[in-house]
């Protein structure tokens, strides 16, 4: 008989707290608990990064991390990058770019993207592609992705130098 644990923290800064089975990795408490379908099942052996979430602001693949391990910690799916109603920079250059096609691997390397951003305000293209070489893609061949990444941090630069009223 799986033992059920409480689960309390914030997923894409809002409070939760669910009751789930001890054996359930994030990845299966984000789809099939908290309905965050976003975050995909991939290969389950960390090895593609369509999994990829942040975990107190650092990038995480959810197959492999417990449910319990993330008690009263910070939890952002890709549902949860975008603001006010806005797509959040990378989600729109991503678009734009044509850097998803089957979209399968991006949630994954949209995080995974947002956390290099997040320390690294203007990545190389090296740097960027370094960060995302956990992240398998099938379609794209990366030069979209890594293009996507750039215009995003431009983008992102911009957007930070405008004045505000």
């Amino acid at each position: 008989m799986a033992t059920k644990i409480r689960l309390a923290c914030r997923v894409n800064g809002e409070p939760v707290e669910t009751l789930t089975d001890s054996y359930k990795t994030l990845l299966e408490v984000l789809r099939e608990d908290l309905n965050l379908t976003g975050t995909k099942h991939g290969c389950e052996l960390g090895e593609c990064g369509a999994c990829a979430v942040l975990v107190d602001g650092q990038p995480v693949l959810s197959c492999l991390l417990l449910a319990d391990e993330c008690h009263e910690r910070a939890i952002t799916t890709v549902e949860g990058i975008a603001h006010d109603g806005r797509l959040h920079p990378l989600q729109e250059c991503f678009a734009d770019l044509g850097a998803s096609q089957c979209g399968y691997c991006t949630p994954g390397i949209l995080i995974t993207a947002k956390a290099l951003l997040d320390r690294e305000p203007h990545p190389s293209r090296e740097r960027i592609a370094e960060a995302l070489s956990g992240n398998l893609c099938r379609c794209t061949g990366y030069w979209q992705i890594i293009e996507a990444v750039e215009a995003a941090a431009r983008l992102m630069s911009a957007t930070d130098a405008e004045p505000t009223r």
